[in-house]
């Protein structure tokens, strides 16, 4: 059972006792040497990234991810001369598995309230190693997320202020990429494209009818479908493509600051850098993917009609969008606070009006088309 009391130690003094806990086990046989060390090696690491002085209560999952994908992009240190290599796959899960039994040791032991792992989105794979898990961001993160956009691709914002590079060295203007990446954010959760579908995109394929701004996607199979832009959306690409974009001949929409097309891993980097703009508790990794669940996630919980969100999406068949529909933290009770059945009358409840009352089976059909729901309400 948990201790009654919490005992708030730090990061630091909760891994030493940790470590000679499992150094103890070689004793009795439980664990040999080796993995003893192994241990060890692993819990020292994560004390170096996630800070000796913190206390470990304190942590949060959001936290441990940053700690489990900074360990990912850590150079892999085993070797004699560096070459450059980053960890492996099966390293970033060993290290994954050493942090998660340190804190279920942590939990049980009194040191955290609620173990924090049991949080993080970051999962391990064999093959493909650590990454940020493929789900829609709540409401919060993502309008985190869409402000630091906006922010960064506003006229007379971030991307119009001097900006610095790695070592604090000035970038050049022509190599800036402010109104580029806030596009690609606004894109990815606004409209939410597959990445390819992002980076396949050409000028050309934006066009605008009737005063409106829209995008022609090609997806899939070589289906199309042609995607209204959202005018925050559509502004902030007119920026870029008037003072963003590279002069070249180059047909692509998103490029580097060299004039070439974007690379689909290059993406995820873009979503990262806008991510540093985002408030700490309001910042939470992401993938490309994970952004066209948010897209998918919060249109549907706004009750915009499923058809319309899977002709967005691309989706051939609304079975397919059902995947996309993640859970979102306390839909469920907002959902019983506004129930249909139970408003009073006059605010669209249930016989609020006479002409919510169904009509008599002397009236005959009602003329006009009728909706799904109604067909098969009806007998046969």
């Amino acid at each position: 059972m948990r201790p009654a009391e919490l005992n708030r130690l730090t990061v630091q003094e909760s891994a030493d006792r940790y470590v000679e806990l499992v150094r103890a086990k070689t004793s009795t046989g439980a664990l040999s040497p080796a993995t003893a060390e192994v241990y060890a090696r692993d819990v020292a690491t994560f004390v170096r990234l996630a800070g000796e002085e913190v206390v470990l209560d304190d942590l949060t999952g959001e936290d441990l991810d940053a700690v489990l994908l900074a360990f990912a992009r850590k150079p892999d240190g085993r070797r004699a001369e560096p070459d450059g290599r980053l960890q492996s796959a099966s390293s970033q899960a060993r290290f994954r598995r050493s942090v998660s039994a340190f804190f279920k040791h942590a939990a049980l032991a009194g040191w955290v309230q609620v173990d924090p792992m049991t949080s993080s989105t970051v999962t391990a794979r064999e093959r493909g190693g650590l990454a940020a898990q493929r789900r829609a961001l709540t409401r919060e993160q993502a309008q985190g997320l869409v402000g630091a956009a906006r922010l960064l691709g506003a006229p007379g914002g971030q991307a119009a202020e001097p900006s610095t590079g790695p070592g604090g060295r000035r970038v050049r203007r022509d190599q800036r990429t402010e109104l580029r990446d806030a596009l690609i954010v606004l894109l990815l959760t606004a409209v939410g494209p597959r990445v390819s579908e992002l980076v396949r995109a050409n000028v050309e394929d934006f066009y605008t009818n009737d005063g409106v701004r829209y995008w022609r996607i090609f997806g899939k199979g070589g289906r199309t479908r042609d995607v209204p832009l959202p005018d925050d959306v559509a502004r902030t690409l007119e920026g870029y493509l008037a003072h963003g974009r590279p002069a070249t001949q180059e047909k692509a929409l998103l490029l580097s600051w060299r004039g070439r097309r974007l690379a689909r891993g290059d993406v995820q980097a873009v979503i990262d850098r806008v991510q540093r703009w985002v408030e700490d508790d309001r910042r939470r990794s992401v993938t490309p993917h994970g952004l066209r669940h948010t897209t998918a996630t919060h249109l549907l919980a706004d009750a915009v009609d499923m058809d319309a969100v899977r002709r967005v999406l691309g989706h051939s068949d609304l079975a397919t969008l059902g995947r996309y529909r993640d859970e979102l933290p306390g839909e469920l009770e907002v959902a019983m606070r506004s129930h249909p059945l139970l408003r009073p009358p006059g605010r669209g409840g249930a016989g609020s009006s006479p002409a919510a009352a169904p009509p008599s089976p002397a009236a005959g059909p009602p003329e006009g088309p009728v909706s799904v729901a109604e067909q098969d309400r009806r007998p046969l």
